[in-house]
């Protein structure tokens, strides 16, 4: 209990709940203490249930789990939506003095811990500070010195002024200090402290700064939960190594013109969800028929339609491989952890502009807004590597000219892959239609043209096989006769669950693929396995069909499309129960 609390805060949406919950967030990884957040917020300005959730311990987290220790309450519909993760010797902060409050039923084996929030904020200056009180509350009961969250504190009201920040400080204490001096409450929890010195960050927020680690300079975007971060990050960032960001009046505005700035020789990316992704594909068939590096961040939500834009799914996967008309060669990279967010995102960019193809990176709602720890070293800018490809210049050109000296941009390479020249290059011009288009780039409709093309272009997916690193990530018992395979945002759950079916004597392997396409071959350590379980938020189990069409292997479905991530405990059960085939049969089918 002292190594792994859990911290929730909740109300409706527009009371401050993200805010609070990022200042207790910072302030614990100040502490020296890993971190894990988790979200749970309604698709509108104000109103709806909203909470934010933090997993803390000094040893790594990696998933959110059903349980809760601490509980501030803003409204009652707070405890109803957490009853199940309360348990006994749960404590609930909560207001009895407001309206809403003063008949709350507190379960009998919880402790209800009324503190005035409001009338203590107003006595450190204004009522709007009532979260602040509580954060110091909970700090009281959960043993953790109220100072740490002095700097979050600044970091989050430092633009207001030094009187806003003396304010809040004056608030924590406030609520610290009622909680000590005017009740009974005895800490169940001993939070400990480290000289670790951690930083926090999202999905979004790791992908935005590997983009400008990568040399992105252009960054068009239209607002969309959950890929704003990734534009709000870049925002007042890039442009400080010459770089631009662009908010469009649209998707179709906003891969266009990346499509335009890559063009024209810069790194290029735009970043959108599903609805956008639906509107982006036409364009995308012209990305790669020009051969224009691009690459297209798709932060998944729950759809179809404009479907849940706040909550978790993985339901975008075919839509990444399959969309857009025509046959259109592409690469579809899955970070499965926030710090391989940085990783990918380089290795997209990278990607990229070796193959000139566009590139599909693609997280998901649970990844892009979840905030972990990491030690700042695992995000080495200076260590990233870019690799532009086959970019010509000088006499390099002379070598892709035909017999008229006109410069060959989509020469029909043995490895699929032309010379690429940068807009001013000498002896280079050359212009690219949309319409299928000969080596200088001229429209065609001749057949032997049209199929050197089209093979042309597909080769280089071929290349990459060959020549790149496609694989997974394996844990576990690499003897286990169980194997689950994953991709995305599951990863920190399972390895944690694996630990939970360790302890109970059952022995998984487990792989964890960041590649969709192209993806490792999986055919040998799948055919091997007695079990084979495929887990993924998503209702069909596309991944594991997937699976099954390249291992000609039946597969285990656990799939979860309610909106809500997995946690570890979850998906040890359902496991559990796969290995001793009591799974009841997927309610959705294929």
């Amino acid at each position: 209990m002292e190594n792994d609390l859990n911290w929730a805060i909740g109300g409706e949406a527009g009371d401050g709940i993200d805010s609070t919950g990022k200042i207790f967030a910072r302030a614990l990884s100040r502490a020296g203490r890993h971190v894990f957040t988790s979200k749970d917020f309604a698709s509108r300005i104000r109103g709806g249930y909203t909470a934010y959730k933090v997993r803390t311990a000094v040893d790594r987290v990696e998933s959110v789990v059903d349980r809760l220790d601490i509980l501030i309450a803003l409204t009652e519909r707070t405890i109803d939506e957490n009853l199940d993760e309360l348990r006994t010797g749960s404590v609930i902060i909560y207001d009895g003095e407001q309206t809403t409050m003063q008949d709350v039923e507190i379960p009998e084996d919880m402790i209800g811990l009324e503190v005035p929030l409001t009338d203590l904020a107003e006595g450190a200056g204004g009522a709007i500070m009532r979260n602040v009180v509580a954060l110091g509350a909970a700090c009281e009961v959960a043993d953790f010195p109220v100072e740490y969250l002095d700097e979050a504190l600044v970091k989050r009201f430092g633009e207001k002024g030094e009187a806003i920040v003396a304010n809040n400080r004056e608030a924590a204490r406030l609520g610290r200090d009622y909680v000590h001096e005017e009740t009974d409450c005895t800490s169940q929890f001993s939070l400990e402290t480290t000289d670790e010195d951690y930083v926090l960050l999202n999905g979004d927020e790791a992908i935005g700064m590997a983009a400008i680690a990568a040399g992105c300079r252009f960054y068009a975007g239209y607002p969309i939960t959950p890929a704003t971060d990734i534009m709000e990050y870049l925002t007042g960032r890039i442009e400080a190594f010459g770089g631009a960001v662009v908010q469009a009046e649209d998707e179709l505005s906003a891969i266009n013109m990346a499509l335009g700035a890559a063009r024209a020789g810069a790194r290029a990316m735009t970043g959108t969800s599903g609805p956008g992704i639906d509107l982006m594909s036409e364009t995308f068939g012209l990305v790669a028929t020009s051969e224009t590096p691009l690459v297209i961040a798709n932060v998944m939500r729950s759809g179809p339609s404009t479907g849940m834009p706040t909550k978790q799914e993985q339901g975008d996967l075919n839509a990444m491989l399959y969309g857009g008309h025509g046959e259109i060669p592409r690469f579809v990279l899955a970070p499965t952890t926030i710090g391989e967010c940085f990783d990918r995102t380089v290795e997209a960019f990278n990607l990229a502009e070796k193959y000139q193809i566009p590139v599909y990176l693609t997280a998901d709602l649970s990844m892009a807004v979840t905030e972990q720890t990491y030690p700042p070293e695992r995000f080495d800018m200076d260590a990233v590597e870019i690799d532009r490809g086959k970019v010509v210049e000088g006499d390099a050109v002379d070598e892709w000219l035909d017999e008229k000296d006109r410069f060959r941009a989509h020469a029909a390479t043995e490895d699929g892959v032309s010379p690429r020249a940068l807009p001013g290059t000498p002896e280079a011009a050359h212009m690219t239609t949309g319409l299928e288009h000969d080596e200088l780039g001229r429209r065609t409709e001749e057949e032997d043209v049209r199929v050197e093309q089209v093979q042309k272009r597909q080769r280089k997916v071929e290349t990459a096989r060959e020549r790149e690193d496609f694989d997974y990530r394996a844990f576990g018992d690499s003897d286990a006769e169980t194997l689950v395979l994953s991709w995305g945002s599951n990863e920190g759950a399972m390895r944690e669950a694996l630990e939970i079916l360790d302890e109970r004597g059952i022995d998984v392997r487990f792989l964890s693929v960041p590649y969709i396409y192209p993806r490792p071959d999986l055919t040998e350590e799948v055919q091997a396995a007695k079990t084979v379980i495929v887990v993924e938020c998503n209702a069909t189990g596309q991944f594991a069909d997937l699976i099954e069409h390249d291992t000609l292997t039946r597969v285990e479905r656990v799939t979860k499309y309610t909106g809500v991530r997995f946690m570890a405990d979850e998906l040890a059960e359902e496991i559990e129960s796969a290995i001793a085939g009591q799974r009841a049969p997927p309610e959705v089918k294929r």
